[in-house]
């Protein structure tokens, strides 16, 4: 009787679930799922299948018409031709700012909810977007993809090898609008514009004092901490500052870099030198 049930229930399944002669699967009730014949995954629609196919065959039949790039699906050209006219439809909800394109959106959006979706299987940091960890791995891989003409050194990004570029080209495309001063760096014209409106994002949890570079921050915190990272390798002498050990460095060495204009006396101290020149000044 129960060999009898366990039959019952295996024919049951084998009729609700037929194969038709292209390889799509019906289910019961005349409702057909659509079968991948490379990877065999499953639609539930034919057009799902038909767009699907699409990553196996390299197939891209939609086309920009301003830059010639193409696309597998329709969506995906409409979405690009946002980059050409200048339309951002996709918008935050809880900032206000714009995208042209709906992950770009989603991304960011991960700014406010603090969300960090991809882990690094090997250290466990984690980013909110996928780009950042495959740029991350390359970390732990030593995987350099990108290579400088000129010079031939290596990088594992490509935003650091045009950033490289510009200490062969000289270029500085980053400008201050108040000032014209002009930066190789995106992020050095950032912290430059903090000089002219004052503002200082980055806050001690220990004290409450702010800074307008995040490194004047980490150095602050050791005056909290104790941390002295820097070790003179003659006397053991520690520094909680690079340049500090830059300058301690000097008693040993010898080196004088700051020269009297009057009379071309060296010092070793930039605040030796001045005291110096007071006495020309005076005279």
């Amino acid at each position: 009787m129960e060999n009898k049930l366990c039959e019952d229930k295996v024919e049951s399944k084998i009729q609700s679930k037929t194969i038709d002669s292209l390889g799509n699967i019906k289910k019961g009730a005349g409702k057909t799922s659509y079968l991948c014949d490379v990877c065999k995954k499953i639609f539930s629609q034919k057009s799902s299948l038909i767009r699907h196919k699409r990553i196996h065959t390299g197939d891209t039949p939609y086309r920009c018409d301003i830059c010639d790039k193409s696309y597998t699906q329709k969506q995906a050209l409409t979405t690009h031709k946002y980059i050409h006219t200048g339309e951002k439809p996709y918008h935050c909800n809880t900032c206000g700012k714009s995208f042209c394109q709906p992950d770009r959106l989603t991304a960011h959006k991960r700014i406010h909810t603090g969300e960090k979706p991809y882990h690094c299987d090997i250290c466990g940091k984690s980013f909110s977007r996928q780009s950042d960890l495959t740029k991350h791995n390359r970390i732990h891989t030593g995987e350099k993809l990108y290579h400088c003409d000129i010079c031939g050194n290596s990088f594992s990004q490509r935003h650091v090898l045009v950033t490289h570029k510009y200490i062969h080209t000289g270029e500085k495309p980053y400008h201050c609008d108040i000032c014209g001063n002009s930066f190789s760096r995106s992020h050095r014209l950032t912290e430059h514009i903090r000089t002219h409106t004052g503002e200082k994002p980055y806050h001690c949890v220990t004290c409450g004092k702010s800074f307008s570079q995040n490194g004047d921050l980490t150095k602050h915190n050791r005056v909290h901490t104790g941390e002295k990272p820097y070790r003179c390798d003659i006397c053991g002498e520690s520094f909680t500052r690079k340049e500090s050990l830059t300058t301690h460095n000097r008693i040993h060495t010898g080196e004088k870099p700051y020269h009297c204009d009057f009379c071309g006396k060296s010092f070793s101290y930039k605040v030796t030198l001045n005291r110096h020149k007071c006495f020309h000044t005076e005279k």
